[in-house]
């Protein structure tokens, strides 16, 4: 990908949390809270699939509240 990233949609972020190893934990109205214990560390991604397709700025939060890049996120996507 050369430099322009594609929305991910709410179906594909999910299939990226589970590959990294994040479980859904609870559910708040359209809000899914997604975590992840790693290294002693609480990771904590909330995914809002009305807003999907998602923004390069919510996937960019995303990726940060999971511990990656968004380049690691497109990565991911692209071996799915």
């Amino acid at each position: 990908m050369s430099g322009h990233h594609p929305p991910i949609d709410c179906k594909d972020m999910k299939a990226i949390l589970k590959f990294l190893g994040f479980r859904r934990e609870s559910t708040s109205g359209s809000h899914d809270q997604w975590t992840k214990v790693e290294g002693g560390k609480k990771f904590k991604v909330t995914v809002d699939c009305p807003k999907s397709p998602f923004s390069q700025t919510l996937i960019t939060s995303m990726a940060a509240q999971a511990g990656v890049t968004k380049k690691e996120i497109y990565r991911i996507l692209a071996a799915l």
